[in-house]
């Protein structure tokens, strides 16, 4: 078979775990990848496939993740530190039964990454940084929950921003919206990245190459990379089941970033200019693809 596992007999019980007879379940689906991967495509491998018992733990996860996100867009402006964003993004999360799954990844120290006005990515939240009028923050949170991973992230602008951080942020979200359109089963990831891209070049902006979406559900980061600079007709195969993340980074001036902090982490533009991100994350279906975190 096209991931080098052995493939059940059409009346044995599927792969996925469903209970179901192979020729009920996934044949079709693998007999089309195989047939892909004989022609030169990259294919996602079996493991990377969720099942609709997967995606339904996978949305109970999102919820909290999505209800964090709100609370947060309820409650952020002038005057609150990054650390309030990140005890309130920790304690919602535990309090509704999930676990904050930046917490300790890798050493990350904190529930949240909070990005502002020139990070790229990966801020960390203190409470001596206070947000003022005129800034613009990425929250970025993700949830485990029975072992399900979510993740998604928004823009929050404070107070009243100048009209050149608006349009930033709010031509992110199109270029996002672009990539999204161009999710198609049995299409490819690249379609996705190249969608963002000219979007994004067409409002005079650049897109980060060094960081991407990724593929997640059953551990935080899977493949495939999602890269949001990629070209038309490349990449993995888009296969109903697969769950993943789209989320330019998006900035105002130059694409070069600096990523020389020393805390390890946060990432700015190299020129100092602004950037923005959204971030959702969706399953591609048998007719298109289903949000399932923003």
């Amino acid at each position: 078979m096209y991931d080098g596992k052995e493939q059940p007999g059409r009346n044995d019980e599927c792969w996925c775990g469903s209970g179901k007879k192979y020729k009920k379940c996934h044949l079709a689906i693998d007999e089309r990848l195989q047939s892909l991967y004989e022609q030169g495509f990259e294919v996602p491998e079996r493991g990377l496939l969720k099942t609709a018992a997967d995606i339904e733990g996978i949305k109970k996860s999102a919820a909290i993740n999505i209800g964090v996100l709100d609370y947060v867009a309820e409650h952020i402006g002038p005057g609150v530190t990054t650390g309030e964003v990140d005890r309130w993004v920790h304690d919602y999360t535990v309090e509704h039964g999930g676990i904050p799954a930046d917490l300790g990844y890798e050493g990350f120290p904190n529930s949240v990454c909070t990005s502002v006005n020139e990070v790229v990515c990966h801020g960390i939240p203190s409470d001596d940084h206070v947000l003022v009028e005129g800034d613009i923050v990425n929250v970025d949170c993700s949830t485990i929950l029975d072992g399900y991973y979510s993740d998604s992230s928004r823009m929050f602008c404070i107070g009243d921003v100048s009209p050149e951080r608006q349009r930033l942020v709010d031509e992110t979200k199109k270029a996002l919206e672009a990539g999204l359109a161009a999710v198609r089963p049995w299409g490819l990831l690249g379609d996705v990245g190249a969608a963002v891209n000219a979007y994004a070049q067409s409002c005079g902006f650049t897109v980060v190459r060094e960081f991407g979406g990724h593929g997640i559900g059953l551990d935080f980061h899977e493949d495939p990379f999602v890269s949001h600079v990629a070209e038309a007709g490349t990449g993995m195969v888009l296969a109903p089941g697969l769950v993943f993340t789209i989320e330019p980074m998006v900035n105002a001036g130059e694409q070069p970033i600096d990523m020389s902090d020393p805390n390890g982490w946060t990432v700015r533009t190299a020129d100092g200019s602004d950037t923005a991100q959204w971030e959702v994350q969706l399953a591609v279906t048998e007719d298109g693809y289903e949000l399932l975190s923003w």
